[in-house]
């Protein structure tokens, strides 16, 4: 029979003022994590990583907002629980506690995203977690209605962001990450109808737009021209802040450090964010708060499917949430390390910020709006055609925004944070061909 030896110890490594609850304070949230009731963890709204001990069971939850890791630490005095945002933190704890020789980043573990995790605090052999899922939006529940959808989707994202400039000071400057894509478009509308809704002064509102080497040597419009277009177009061109930067200031192990990551498509965005909040934080030492659109991807599964081989219209459309939680935890392919989907990758943009001690804010990757999202009648509307799929996410926005704010939006093509900051030819020079062999291989030198 093998020997069980309960844990006496347990380490939360995690920052509370990173949570960002919006109805409800951080005694209650945690409370609920500690029931072990999925119905009341649902409840809460907003961007959190949450953890709660009950006797012998210590309950953890998170949205894909912030990251969340654990690890089970041996002693001879019996295991040690260490619970923490980043794998560099687990790292040096063991250190500290003269217990380096354990750490590999592979046996940290992250929590998954919308699940209640129960850990029994026994080791020896170690326990094995089990995962209950909080976030169980209804599938296809509204109308196959373009403004129906528009008015429910971007009225779920103006209610969390309501609700989070209430805990703001009304001066307090707001940052948007700004492309001019649908969703960093869409959201500095949204605050910008809010904002003066509340009677304050919009001034506080920018619009931060990065680009990288100067103008494009290609006919590819720039983020900084698309934005500028954008705000135009509406009579908003004095909120547009472009910050320059030369092709020396993208740092990819740096980035790689920063997300703790390899996926080149994660690595290849942080790198631009974090180029853009350093910068960002150098012209405003005191700014403290950003929003971005990460997420509005996700939601209405604006991907193009050709480019990975293990997709099909049918995988993406009939899996609940695939680009928000990969292929689940019971799949195969799940993995303890890093989860899947966006509970994997939004790190790329969370990380970059926290680095650069800023708060940021996603409010499409909120709970309540990701619940809307899969909501919207996809096949239906779709009929499994993937153009009109990838069309769908301009005209339900679009159309959304108009009912909340009266205002038309511009819709430009989609393309990547990555591929508007700078130009063809600069993004060749700048990411190399074998890139994740290489960003592994910062990952591994890095951890070593």
């Amino acid at each position: 029979m093998a020997f069980v030896a309960l844990v006496e110890r347990m380490i939360d490594l995690l920052d509370p003022q990173a949570n960002l609850l919006l109805n409800a304070t951080l005694e209650q949230a945690t409370a609920a994590v500690r029931s072990g009731d999925a119905a009341k963890i649902a409840k809460l709204e907003g961007q959190f990583a949450l953890l709660a001990k009950d006797g012998q069971t210590v309950r953890m939850a998170r949205t894909l907002g912030r990251p969340m890791r654990y690890f089970l630490a041996k002693q001879a005095a019996g295991p040690c629980l260490i619970v923490a945002e980043r794998i560099d933190e687990i790292k040096q704890q063991l250190v500290e506690m003269g217990l380096a020789d354990q750490f590999h980043p592979s046996y940290t573990r992250m929590v998954p995203a919308h699940h209640l995790l129960e850990l029994r605090l026994i080791g020896c052999p170690d326990p094995q977690p089990t995962c209950t899922r909080f976030v169980a939006p209804q599938r296809n529940r509204l109308p196959a209605d373009i403004n129906s959808i528009g008015q429910a989707y971007i009225g779920a994202v103006a209610h969390v962001c309501q609700a989070w400039l209430d805990q703001l000071d009304e001066q307090e400057p707001i940052g948007v990450l700004f492309s001019g894509g649908v969703d960093s478009g869409a959201l500095f509308l949204i605050l910008h109808h809010l904002i003066l809704q509340r009677g304050q002064s919009p001034a506080r509102l920018k619009a931060f737009t990065l680009s990288v080497g100067g103008q494009p040597s290609d006919s590819q419009q720039a983020d900084s021209q698309q934005a500028r277009e954008f705000l135009r177009a509406l009579d908003l061109e004095l909120f547009l802040e472009v910050v320059q930067v030369g092709g020396d200031a993208i740092n990819l192990r740096e980035t790689v450090r920063t997300i703790e990551d390899y996926k080149p498509l994660d690595v290849q965005a942080a790198a631009m964010g974090l180029t853009l909040c350093r910068a960002i934080r150098r012209r405003y030492p005191d700014w403290r708060v950003l929003v971005d659109g990460d997420g509005g991807d996700e939601n209405l599964k604006d991907y193009p499917i050709h480019e990975n081989p293990e997709l099909t219209i049918r995988s993406v459309l009939n899996n609940l949430m695939l680009y928000q939680e990969g292929w689940g935890v019971d799949a195969v392919k799940h993995s303890l390390t890093y989860s899947g989907g966006q509970s994997r990758g939004h790190v790329r943009t969370y990380a970059p910020a926290r680095s650069c001690g800023f708060s940021g804010f996603s409010p499409f990757a909120e709970p309540s709006v990701v619940g809307v999202a899969e909501g919207i009648p996809f096949i239906e509307l779709t009929d499994w055609d993937e153009q009109r799929l990838y069309a769908l996410k301009g005209q339900i926005v679009a159309a959304g925004v108009e009912a909340l704010t009266g205002m038309k939006m511009p819709i430009f093509e989609k393309r990547r944070f990555q591929r508007g900051a700078v130009d063809a030819e600069r993004f060749t020079n700048l990411f190399p061909a074998n890139e994740e062999a290489v960003y592994r291989r910062m990952f591994s030198e890095l951890h070593g």
